[in-house]
């Protein structure tokens, strides 16, 4: 009991000090440039904004999948034979990379890279192209879509061990895999059903489930939070949000007082990890264009661990209980793997908030 105590203390004291340390926090805006040529662009970001990832045009005005850090910029990470590649997923802490990039014979494949190894062709599913879209928290899941052997386009699910795994459709006979969540457990994407309508789905365990639309034709997820609970994507061109409690609702009936002259949300392309920021592309009446945008829907609450609506001492015991942990997990707060002091800070900072 005294041990609890006095580590309490110490990680209390030590997170004040942080608290003080940071006080302050600074704006900015980085141009991350190309790679020799006129264009360039991001695709993903790791956790802690540290690594980008996305393509760049060389001098040569080929597409070069890019991975930059402040430190070393823009780096090219070359392709599988040919001219050229793009990067659209990277894990939490920047040291994987995804996309796709052509080989010799001009046929796209997935690949995954790392420092050590390089780029690694990650194959088909029996045909000739491949491209991977998404990656667990760790870098050890990869998902996207690959042909099989009849050339249809089949959402996959790669690990080091099991290789490409066919996820299979809703009946019809393409699929494709968009998102995973942190562990790799739950991938979500579009699929055929029986009657070659496009659905959204959600993937576990051996199972896909149709997620159905919001009342027409065509739905797609896009992205998952950490724990596989929420889904976000686009039917029948809205962005929509899909939960097991609540079903599929469209995002721009949800949050409708925020949407003002006309304004709509199309489509939902990715999740933060707590489920509470959603981005994606709409059009916004009051420049007439397309836009990318961020909706933050306040829940939940910074530092509110078992999401309950209020930041509170059942918070600050999760945190401490949890405290040394790896793992991508609610008490991972700043998600970079581990629980540690920045997370109970998170907790202190916002102690009290919606309470």
């Amino acid at each position: 009991m005294c041990y609890t105590q006095n580590r309490f203390k110490a990680l209390l004291s030590a997170c004040v000090m942080s608290l003080i340390a940071t006080t302050g926090w600074s704006q900015s805006l980085t141009w991350l440039g190309t790679l020799g040529g006129g264009k360039s662009e991001a695709w993903g970001v790791s956790a802690d904004g540290a690594v980008v990832v996305g393509e760049a045009r060389n001098a040569a005005r080929e597409r070069r999948a890019f991975r930059w850090t402040a430190s070393g910029g823009m780096q090219d990470l070359g392709t599988l034979g040919n001219y050229e590649s793009e990067a659209y997923g990277v894990s939490a802490d920047g040291a994987v990379v995804v996309g796709g990039a052509f080989n010799a014979a001009w046929q796209r494949r997935a690949f995954r890279w790392t420092a050590s190894g390089g780029m690694r062709d990650l194959g088909t599913l029996g045909g000739n192209e491949s491209l991977a879209w998404g990656v667990s928290a760790d870098g050890s899941v990869v998902v996207g879509w690959a042909h099989n052997a009849a050339g249809q386009w089949r959402a996959f699910r790669w690990t080091a061990s099991g290789g490409m795994q066919d996820l299979g459709t809703l009946g019809g006979t393409w699929s494709e895999a968009y998102g995973v969540s942190a562990d790799g457990a739950v991938v979500v994407g579009g699929a055929h059903n029986a009657a070659g309508q496009w659905r959204a789905f959600r993937w576990q365990n051996g199972v896909m489930q149709n997620l159905g639309t919001l009342g027409g034709g065509r739905s797609c997820a896009y992205g998952v939070s950490a724990d596989g609970a929420v889904v976000v994507g686009e039917s029948d061109g809205r962005a929509v949000r899909w939960t097991a409690s609540g079903g599929m609702e469209n995002l721009n009936t949800t949050y409708a007082s925020l949407l003002t002259n006309g304004s709509v949300l199309w489509l939902a392309r990715a999740i933060s990890p707590d489920g509470r920021y959603i981005v994606g592309e709409g059009y916004n009446a009051a420049t007439g264009r397309l836009e990318a945008y961020l909706l933050d829907t306040g829940f939940p609450l910074r530092g509110d661990v078992d999401r309950n609506g209020c930041v509170d001492g059942a918070d600050l015991l999760q945190v401490l209980f949890a405290f040394g942990g790896r793992g991508y997990r609610n008490e991972d707060l700043n998600w970079d793997g581990t629980v540690d002091g920045a997370d109970l800070l998170q907790v202190l900072s916002h102690f009290g908030s919606g309470c």
